[in-house]
């Protein structure tokens, strides 16, 4: 598909839902719906034949043109370089890539194509904006590994394995009645381990950014947080306001739910105002090496910036799995967190495909690989990776985090160990 041409105002609000993982769901399918011929994943152990693999990329979407395309970018540098060492069991790995647009309707055309017409094995690191494409993905029962958990679909179809794992049943009803859970993690880190103890909270007056606001509110309250509540008009933003208010209410954290352009609108307005806090804190999303460009214009405020997940720092070349990493997307221009989890998606499909030396490799063999991988790591990649399908959510949770911080002469700079710093925090409940 080519590019398309988007509005600012456009971008924003795909944003904010992107934030606040407010994708579309499908629509729920009875267990028996779920079946179906195998016709399409016959054995092909002993052929010689290319393994194929899809990978559904919103690659031009309303976000912009580089927001989703990491983990394909990941993904299909990991192919890359196990084909240049003979692939699996001495069979190339052949990758089919679909651009999706960022629509639903261009989900479902991407999910056909792979499925129905290139007859992939597996997805592996999908990127969609919306994934409308899912239920169909799950009733043909093509597993869908590593993907990125934007919206509700890996919480909700079996068959689908995001790359953060999940605890819901997955029976085709989002989480539990409706109802997923997040933890406090993020919180308690910054107060335990660094004494903040008053956070603000920056949205837009829009649907999505605000409601991604109150589910932050909503935590860093649990955690005993003085919360400040900002938010700036979405058409005419005074981020000069905001910033005079955080300096005069004397914010530890700045926590938000707009898009990347707002944010660095904020940083320079907090610059400007001379705002001095603990940490700015952001995503994975925007865990990446454009930081500079990005925040050209705030040097303070982009010394201040924090990022919390659950992988390992794409920057942390001690870690023999990530100097793998970095070697390999030499050629890159640009490097994220999203490239790494894209990569480690990769790995998972090649260890589920390698287990299946026997049987050959089949939508069923790597799909049981899949449901058997509790505690997957990818190597050490990823804090481990649980499928538990629990039948109640949990009250609390032992999560562990992976958190960095920006240093100008550094880059992101990892906070101790990720296996270590942990924590039993309360899960909350949200709607997607």
């Amino acid at each position: 598909m080519g590019r398309r041409r988007r509005s600012r105002a456009a971008e924003a609000l795909a944003a904010a839902a992107l934030l606040a993982l407010s994708a579309a769901c499908g629509s729920r399918l009875p267990e028996r719906d779920f079946e179906r011929d195998d016709r399409t994943s016959a054995p092909t152990r002993g052929t010689g034949e290319p393994i194929r693999v899809g990978i559904i990329t919103s690659a031009t979407s309303p976000v912009g043109g580089h927001a989703f395309t990491g983990p394909r970018d990941g993904a299909k540098a990991y192919f890359d370089r196990l084909n240049e060492r003979g692939g699996i069991d001495g069979r190339r790995v052949e990758v089919r890539l679909c651009d999706d647009g960022g629509s639903g309707v261009g989900n479902n055309e991407c999910v056909h194509k792979l499925i129905d017409e290139d007859r992939v094995v597996a997805l592996v690191a999908t990127t969609a904006l919306d994934y409308a494409g899912a239920p169909r993905v799950s009733h043909a029962r093509v597993p869908d590994i590593g993907g990125q958990p934007i919206g509700a679909a890996y919480d909700t179809y079996p068959h689908l394995y995001g790359i953060y794992g999940s605890l819901a049943p997955r029976d085709g009803t989002p989480g539990w009645d409706g109802k997923l859970y997040g933890g406090t993690e993020v919180y308690r880190y910054f107060k335990r381990e660094h004494g903040a103890r008053t956070a603000a909270v920056v949205s837009y007056n829009q649907s999505a950014s605000a409601a991604y606001a109150r589910l932050v509110e909503r935590g860093l309250k649990a955690e005993g947080y003085e919360v400040v509540t900002e938010q700036v008009d979405f058409a005419l933003p005074n981020f000069r306001a905001v910033a005079a208010d955080l300096k005069e209410q004397g914010a530890d954290l700045v926590f938000d739910a707009i898009d990347t352009h707002g944010n660095a609108r904020l940083c320079e307005a907090m610059d400007d105002a001379g705002v001095d806090v603990l940490a700015k804190v952001t995503n994975v999303q925007n865990w990446t090496s454009t930081v500079p460009k990005d925040y050209k214009d705030s040097p303070r405020c982009r010394n201040a910036l924090w990022t919390t997940g659950s992988s390992r720092n794409f920057q942390d070349t001690r870690n023999k799995a990530v100097r793998e990493f970095r070697n390999a997307t030499r050629g890159l221009t640009t490097h994220s967190q999203w490239q790494l989890e894209g990569w480690a998606a990769a790995r998972w499909f090649t260890d589920a495909a390698r287990s299946c030396a026997r049987t050959g490799i089949t939508h069923a063999c790597v799909d049981d690989f899949m449901n058997r991988s509790d505690g997957y790591t990818a190597g050490g990649l990823l804090l481990p990776v649980d499928f538990a399908r629990l039948a109640e959510p949990p009250k609390t949770r032992r999560i562990c985090l992976s958190v960095a911080r920006w240093e100008d002469d550094r880059g992101w700079v990892s906070q101790g160990s990720m296996n270590r710093t942990c924590f039993k925090v309360p899960l909350l409940a949200y709607e997607p």
